[in-house]
C-alpha cells in the first residue's frame, strides 16, 4: 500500500516488482550457496594386492603328458607342444607358451643330467610347435637331431643322407646342401630368427635369394 500510495503504482505493478525480487533474492542465494568453499576428500590410493611373483609359473608345472589336460588358460596358438628326450630328467611330451626357447624346454623337462654334452646345444634358439629336442645323444647322419646340432652334409655338395633342418641347421651344414652358398645359407639363418624359426618347407620361398627354381632343388632335402 505504501508503494501504491508514494508511486502511484498500480496494485497489478506492484505484484508484479514484488515477484521478481522475490526471484532475485532466491537466485541470489543459490548462487552463494553453490559458490561457497567446500573441503574436498582426498581420493584413496589402491594398491595391487597381488605380489610381483604371483602369475609366475613354476617351470616344472608347465610340462604335462600328452593325454594330460592343456595349460590353465591356454587357447589354441597361446603354446606349442615340444619333445625333449635324450639326457634330461623328465624327459616326454611337454607344453610351453609360444615364443619359448630351448632354454625353456630344458627346464620343463626338469633340467639336463650331469655330463651330459651341451656344446652343441643352441639354448636361446626360439622353438616350434611339434619339434623334438635331443640333448646330449649323437645326431643321425643328416642331422634329425634338434638338441645337439646336425651333422654336416657330405662333402661336394651332394645331397644329404636325411632332410637338413632349417630350425636347427648352421651355417656351414645348410651351405653343403645343393645351390646354396654362404650368403644364402646366411639369409636362411635371418629368416629362421626374425620369423622364430620355420613352420613349413614352403616358407623357404620366403627368404631373400630363394626362387621357385632352387625351391624345387632344395624343398626335398629339408624339413622345419
Amino acid at each position: 500500500m505504501w508503494l501504491q500510495a508514494r508511486c502511484g503504482l498500480e496494485r497489478r505493478s506492484v505484484l508484479a516488482l514484488t515477484v521478481l525480487l522475490v526471484a532475485a533474492a532466491v537466485f541470489a542465494v543459490q548462487h552463494f550457496w553453490v559458490g561457497r568453499a567446500q573441503q574436498v576428500r582426498a581420493p584413496e590410493v589402491v594398491r595391487a594386492a597381488a605380489p610381483y611373483d604371483a602369475g609366475r609359473r613354476d617351470p616344472a608345472a608347465a610340462s604335462t603328458a600328452t593325454t594330460g589336460p592343456p595349460a590353465p588358460g591356454g587357447t589354441a596358438g597361446s603354446e606349442i607342444v615340444v619333445d625333449v628326450s635324450g639326457k634330461v630328467r623328465r624327459p616326454g611330451i611337454h607344453r610351453l607358451p609360444a615364443g619359448s626357447r630351448v632354454v625353456d624346454a630344458l627346464s620343463a623337462a626338469g633340467g639336463v643330467r650331469p655330463g651330459a654334452d651341451t656344446d652343441g646345444l643352441n639354448r636361446a634358439r626360439f622353438l616350434v610347435d611339434g619339434e623334438q629336442v635331443v640333448v646330449g645323444v649323437p645326431a643321425p647322419p643328416g642331422g634329425t637331431g634338434a638338441g645337439v646340432g646336425v651333422a654336416p652334409g657330405p662333402a661336394g655338395g651332394a645331397a644329404p643322407a636325411a632332410p637338413v633342418s632349417l630350425n636347427t641347421a648352421t651355417v656351414d651344414q645348410l651351405d653343403s646342401l645343393p645351390g646354396v652358398g654362404p650368403v644364402l645359407a646366411q639369409h636362411i639363418v635371418d629368416y629362421r630368427v626374425q620369423h622364430s624359426g620355420f613352420r613349413s618347407v614352403d616358407e623357404l620361398r620366403e627368404v631373400d635369394g630363394i626362387g621357385e627354381r632352387r625351391f624345387a632343388d632344395l624343398r626335398n632335402l629339408v624339413r622345419p
